[in-house]
């Protein structure tokens, strides 16, 4: 007899992927087959998906509304609805779970139209505008917020609080955060979502270079990079006398947050479910400008708990980080203290909620 097939539909970016894939990496050991929707950036994250088959079909964001944009998104829409359900007549899924972005509305219109039962699981404190859209459509709503915005009062009832998956990788790096001395060295980890941040490469190497040299000496810097600021990064530490290891990407950033004292970084879904699993410190600086301003939400939520330091991006200058980072070196209780609230809030029990949603739907 085979295995029932799960149908995942997700968006390219690391927010919608890092779920979609941990629950991915739980269904299997449930004994589900599963396979992913999805566009071509997630090729950019080096980390196979833990299925059977990558699918892709056609989609689009609104953007603009001149008719013209208008129409070309409604006939991409159209198009991709139709080859959706080819799909899903074609592996016959037993549910269908969207993650939100653009790519998962064909599937999950497609699935409503074949009368496949689907749950969307939206990561933010403020629902995406793809999950806004299906909503309505979909069985269950998985939430990682209580309070939600954009959730319609009439939606409320088949909602699932479950919180944000987290990969196996993640889980498996979960220890004690090591609390530090004032003379011991200081672990500081930079990173800017699944690309990098240019704002992070300009005012991070000008604030560490400004510091005393006791601090300099101390510290142990890992920070991603993009290709294009690499060389006057690494310059900047070289002169500066910092000891640090620059890299576009890493493979292995779950191991390296755990091994951090203090993570400096964006505030996607993803990045801020990571940190209160793991249960790190960080500072957070906020996608500026982004859509309904989910980052700055989702920052907001745990600096109110008191784990993480956010600084919106307007604020944050050299000088502005140089003074936190100087205090929080000469605070590794405060640091402790952030480090276990921000475990407080950590859902290392998500992905089975919502894996056993799943297997509830699949059943009916």
């Amino acid at each position: 007899m085979s295995k029932p097939l799960v149908m995942i539909a997700a968006g390219g970016t690391g927010g919608h992927l890092f779920p979609a894939f941990a629950l991915a990496e739980e269904l299997k050991r449930r004994g589900f087959e599963v396979d992913l929707v999805t566009d071509v950036r997630a090729d950019q994250y080096g980390i196979g998906f833990p299925g059977r088959s990558v699918h892709r079909v056609p989609s689009a964001t609104l953007r603009g509304r001149t008719p013209l944009g208008v129409l070309k998104l409604a006939l991409t829409l159209a198009w991709g609805i139709w080859r959706a359900r080819a799909l899903l007549k074609e592996t016959n899924p037993a549910v269908i779970a969207g993650f939100g972005g653009y790519p998962t509305v064909p599937p999950l219109l497609a699935a409503r139209l074949a009368g496949i039962p689907s749950v969307i699981h939206d990561a933010n404190a403020v629902m995406g505008r793809a999950n806004r859209l299906l909503a309505r459509f979909a069985s269950v709503i998985a939430l990682t917020f209580e309070k939600t915005k954009y959730l319609r009062a009439g939606d409320r009832s088949k909602t699932r609080m479950v919180g944000m998956p987290v990969r196996d990788a993640v889980l498996e790096e979960v220890t004690p955060y090591r609390t530090r001395s004032r003379a011991d060295a200081f672990s500081l980890l930079v990173f800017g979502g699944s690309q990098g941040a240019r704002i992070f490469a300009d005012v991070v190497p000008a604030a560490l270079a400004g510091l005393p040299q006791a601090y300099r000496a101390r510290l142990k810097l890992v920070q991603q990079v993009r290709e294009e600021d690499m060389q006057r990064v690494l310059a900047a530490y070289t002169q500066a006398g910092i000891d640090a290891e620059l890299a576009t990407f890493f493979s292995d950033l779950p191991r390296r947050m755990a091994n951090a004292h203090l993570v400096i970084g964006r505030s996607g879904a993803s990045t801020v479910a990571e940190l209160t699993v793991l249960g790190r410190p960080a500072i957070l600086v906020p996608l500026p400008h982004a859509l309904d301003n989910d980052q700055l939400e989702n920052a907001t939520r745990l600096q109110e708990v008191g784990g993480a330091w956010c600084i919106e991006q307007a604020d944050f200058t050299p000088e502005r980080l140089r003074n936190e980072f100087m205090h929080l070196a000469d605070s590794p209780d405060a640091m402790k203290e952030a480090a276990k609230a921000a475990l407080s809030l950590g859902e290392p029990q998500a992905v089975a909620r919502l894996a056993d949603v799943i297997e509830e739907l699949a059943r009916a």
